[in-house]
């Protein structure tokens, strides 16, 4: 006569709800980086139909208010173009090329923008100017 034994530990594993703990972890983090916006301010860029997707290492923002301009070194306000100058050489960290992103609004004068160009060229930056999709 066999006895059976009550104390048979089961040893299948049930993943049903391991797969809804990662789908809900996925929908949270492909929500979550969309929300993620690196440049916080609201600029309206000029449109162009080329679009260069390199690295910058900063970025330079420029934003009219009536007749003056507002300087942001990533999204740190800095005080007129000396301040730029001054965050520029204090990011640049003896990397070969790094890049400097520079997003203005469309109103911005151009003399305002070659400023900023020739900080980062006297620098030693590359340049890139940000602008939206057509």
């Amino acid at each position: 006569m066999a006895i059976k034994r009550g104390s048979k530990v089961d040893k299948s594993f049930s993943s049903s709800a391991m797969t809804d703990l990662m789908f809900l972890l996925l929908i949270f983090m492909l929500i979550a980086t969309t929300l993620i916006n690196p440049n916080a301010l609201k600029l309206e860029l000029p449109k162009s139909s080329n679009q260069l997707k390199d690295k910058a290492i900063t970025t330079v923002s420029i934003e009219q208010k009536g007749s003056e301009y507002t300087y942001y070194v990533e999204l740190d306000k800095v005080q007129g173009i000396e301040g730029v100058e001054r965050a520029l050489k204090a990011r640049l960290d003896g990397q070969q090329e790094p890049t400097v992103s520079l997003h203005c609004d469309k109103k911005v004068a151009v003399d305002e923008v070659v400023k900023v160009m020739n900080i980062a060229k006297d620098n030693g930056y590359r340049l890139i100017l940000a602008t939206q999709a057509k």
